[in-house]
Formats: structure tokens, sequence, C-alpha cells
């Protein structure tokens, strides 16, 4: 459980050659592509019957109609556990307070006298949000998706979440209690590929979207992959992952805990532990196997830490070791290092990080006021976790008045000549003329 890599002693390898060097979990989405396109294809043509068939076929649940009647997530709200409410309650002011400072203005710059562009923030109109049903059902999800999107002021919110066999073929009551706090009022009992088909081509009661998030399966990611461009989407999500980077002050079973904890999403995910103590590696690896056999989900916690994706990475010191989680580029990452913040901030590439013993990932999973929907696989690299942008797009309005115009009309020409685009620069000499 947990294989070792160590690589103390020896000059790092460059970025992207220790990225190979370290456990990831491997998703080939194209491989489901066959499976899916036929799926997407279906209820592009046959709507919500075919929804219907795909359900029952895939998830064993009839469902006659996917919209999910009003009254059945007022009762879920109404027969939710109390303790369970003010903790989606809290969940929910803290992100919304946390996001609600990610709120854009526009901005009008004065280029020359006469000559102005603005930046606009314009939300989406419409959007789909998808939150899983599957190992897990994620009511936190609801929480993380429709925040932003409400504060980016999108008009029209539909979430889809799968329908359960032990639930009357409706989504997971929590996840229906989730949204009648949020006041979403447009949910539909369907999940996988045949969801994001759905919200891409619309089916039923269900109209098209122009964007989708959240979570998903590696057939919800390549639907998403499938249909973008149709819609856009915030990203293709894999399998989730933490990484932990600690040195000898760290708790070792804060950190088996905080792996485990991981691990029990899924059997594709990651745990990596990248440390400069071989005293705490071998501490963390003695208290793994008794914390994951007092677990509920130990078989898939097992899987998880035993894959090719799990592992524990030995540095000579922290700045090897913020080489390797910025090759890494962790969905989640925690700092369990002396001075956690100092070390926080020299990390360049990571979805989300926890900073110190008292701020582990399942503190942003659920109630940190963070978002939970984050870059996977590397592309912390590259790309952000959800946010209120997500939800919005920036159009520049360019105002020019007859002088400002004229003042570059030299440049405009030299430019397009020297592009070999003539009418670039005759549509605005032709001004000049009038």
């Amino acid at each position: 459980m947990l294989s070792r890599i160590d690589l103390r002693g020896s000059a790092l390898p460059g970025p992207r050659e220790l990225a190979h060097l370290l456990p990831r979990a491997g998703t080939d989405i194209d491989a489901v592509l066959a499976t899916v396109r036929p799926i997407c294809e279906d209820v592009r043509l046959r709507g919500a019957e075919a929804v219907r068939e795909i359900t029952a076929r895939l998830d064993r649940v009839d469902v006659p109609d996917m919209a999910v009647p009003q009254a059945a997530i007022d009762e879920a709200l109404a027969g939710i556990d109390p303790t369970v409410r003010a903790a989606l309650e809290e969940a929910i002011r803290r992100v919304r307070t946390v996001h609600a400072d990610q709120r854009r203005t526009d901005v009008t710059t004065q280029v020359v006298r006469g000559g102005t562009v603005t930046e606009r923030w314009v939300p989406v109109r419409r959007v789909g949000l998808y939150v899983p049903g599957g190992l897990a059902p994620l009511l936190s999800s609801v929480v993380m998706n429709v925040v932003p999107a409400q504060i980016a002021g999108v008009e029209s919110i539909a979430v889809a979440s799968p329908p359960q066999r032990d639930n009357g073929g409706l989504p997971d009551p929590g996840v229906l209690a989730a949204c009648a706090l949020l006041g979403v009022t447009e949910v539909y009992a369907v999940g996988g590929a045949q969801a994001i088909a759905v919200f891409g081509y619309g089916a039923g009661a269900c109209a098209p979207v122009d964007l989708v998030t959240g979570p998903g399966n590696v057939y919800v990611t390549a639907a998403k992959r499938l249909l973008r461009g149709l819609i856009g989407i915030d990203s293709e999500a894999g399998p989730t992952e933490v990484a932990v980077l600690a040195d000898d002050t760290a708790d070792a079973g804060h950190v088996a805990a905080d792996l485990i904890s991981q691990a029990e999403h899924d059997p594709l995910a990651g745990a990596v532990l990248v440390t400069t103590s071989e005293e705490l590696a071998d501490a963390v690896l003695a208290l793994v196997p008794g914390q994951v056999a007092a677990t509920k989900h130990s078989d898939r916690i097992t899987t998880a830490l035993n894959g090719t994706q799990s592992g524990i990475v030995l540095v000579d010191d922290l700045d090897a070791g913020l080489a390797v989680v910025d090759a890494y580029a962790a969905e989640h990452l925690e700092i369990q290092t002396r001075d956690p913040r100092a070390v926080a901030l020299r990390v360049r590439n990571a979805g989300a990080v926890f900073v110190g013993p008292w701020a582990p990932v399942s503190l942003g999973d659920y109630i940190a006021g963070s978002n939970h929907v984050l870059p996977t696989g590397g592309c912390a690299r590259h790309s952000s976790g959800l946010s209120v942008q997500t939800f919005l797009r920036g159009i520049h309005l360019v105002e020019y008045d007859e002088q400002a115009l004229a003042e570059v009309a030299g440049h405009i020409d030299a430019l397009a000549n020297a592009e070999d685009l003539p009418g670039h620069a005759a549509a605005v000499r032709v001004r000049q003329r009038s």
C-alpha cells in the first residue's frame, strides 16, 4: 500500500519529465467516446423518449418524466435531517461570502482623447449544473455550482443528478434539499452522458443550455468533450486527487487520515505524500492499514491506495518538494510543514492549497467557503477552479470618435498592408473621404 519513489541524492529532472515519474490516475476518455457518442446522438434525435430508455437500461430505473416535481423538492427539504440542513445553510453562507468578492465590475479605459474601450462582464444566459450521484451523492456540489452562478447573475439554472432506485427514481433527497435551499426549481432526474446530452440538445421540459459545469465520471467527461463547442464546459474532470507536502513536523495521523479521506471518493482517486522525512513516511505507512480497516469504504480506499495513482515521494528538501508538487499540479494540495503559509505562497500549480494542520481537504470539500470543483490530472498548471468568473464573459465595447480614428488611420493602413489585407485599410479610408 502506497509505493515509494525516492528522488533523494540526485538532481531532479525537469518539470515535464518529473510529472511522468509521479503517481497519476490514467483516464482514457477517448476509449469511452465510442460508447458515449450514440447515447448523445440518440438524445439529440429522440429527446425525452431516448432519455427514458437509456436511463432504464443503464440506471435500471424507469423515469417516465425526468423533470422533478416541485412537490418532491419541497418534500426533500421538509424531510432532511436538521443537522444536515444546518450544515448546508452554513456552507451556503460561507460559499456566498467568498464568492461575492469575485464579482467583476465594468471598467472603461480611455486609450486616447475620444477613444475608449469598456470591458463589460455579462453572465451566461442559461447553465446546466451536473451533480454526481454514483458512489456518493454529492449534495455539497449543488452548493459549489449554484452559488457562483447565482452571484454571477445567471438568469436560468438547471440541475441534473442521477435517479436513485431507492428514492423512487428521483435524485438523492439531500441533493433535492440543497436545491430547495438555494431556490433552484428546475431539477432533472438524469445522470451520465445522457444528462450532458439533455443539457446540450434539450429534451422534454429541459431547454438547451449555454454552459455545463460540475464533476462527473468518465462518461460525463467524455460527453462534455463530445459536445464542447455546442456548449461551453468548465473542465474535463478526472479522478479526484490530493497531494500532501510535509516535513518532519507533520502529524503522521493527520497525513494518513487525509490521504484516506480522498481515496474514499473513488477506486481511481489519487493520494500522494511528498516529504523530506523518511521517518514520517514510515509512520504514515504504519498507520494507514489500521485507519483504512476502521472506515466504511475500506475496499475502494484500499484499491485507490494500492493503485499506481497513489504513493509516497521522498525528497531532499522543501525546495525539491515544491518542484515535485508544482510538476504534479494537484487538485488539492496540503502543506504540513514549518511555516506552512510561507511554503504555500511559493506554490505555483494547484487547484486549491490547504495550509497547515487545521485546514484539511475535507474542510474545503464542504464549508471553508472555497469552491471544491477544481482542475484535476495536472490541469492546475493552466486552469482554475469553478468561480463566479466561470459564468461570466468579458465583452469589449470600442468607442472612438472621428478625430481619434483619423489619428490612427496611418497605423491601421501600415498594419493592414503588412498583413496583405487592404480591405481593412479601405474600411478606415472610406470614413476619411465621407
